[in-house]
Order: structure tokens, then C-alpha cells, then sequence
């Protein structure tokens, strides 16, 4: 699995509208309303790499009143459990 946060401006007039439009597409799993630079920021989860093209550039900049995006490709999650257990082991220094 891929994940990859998509930093969003939008029409500011029509954010929720985007938000809303952007979480109803294949692909994305959350969409979020910030504060900030950016306007909204949605998790895309797919597959293969090769699908981020789908849904970001062929889909989600697609949607009338997105103005710009960044996207950010995760690494690898950390959960609560995994950072409890690194700090376990004294890797809080």
C-alpha cells in the first residue's frame, strides 16, 4: 500500500464544496480542512505507484476549483505502539 498526502489550495470560496467532491473519488481515504497555507490536505492510498498518477493528477486536479497540489509519498507509518517501543529502547536522545 501507498500512501501519499496531497497538500491542496482550493477556491477559498468553495472549500467545503472541494473537500467534498475530492473525498467521493477512488482512492482517497480522508480529506482534511486546515489551517495555513494550504487549504485542504487528503490521503490517497493505492496499490502501486504507478495509480498516485490516477487519482492525483488525472482525477483530484481535476476537480474544478483546485487551483494547485503538493503531494508527499510516505516512507513508512509509525504507530503509537511502534514510537512507545522505540522509546523503550532509549531512542528518545
Amino acid at each position: 500500500m501507498i500512501t501519499a498526502f496531497v497538500l491542496i489550495k482550493t477556491d477559498a470560496t468553495r472549500i467545503p464544496e472541494s473537500a467534498q467532491e475530492i473525498s467521493e473519488l477512488d482512492g482517497i481515504s480522508e480529506v482534511y480542512s486546515v489551517t495555513g497555507e494550504w487549504d485542504l490536505i487528503a490521503i490517497a492510498r493505492v496499490a502501486k505507484h504507478e495509480d498516485l498518477a490516477d487519482v492525483i493528477a488525472d482525477k483530484l486536479s481535476k476537480v474544478q476549483s483546485v487551483v494547485s497540489t503538493t503531494t508527499q509519498i510516505s516512507f513508512r507509518a509509525y504507530s503509537q505502539h511502534d514510537l512507545d517501543a522505540a522509546f523503550a529502547l532509549g531512542f528518545d536522545h
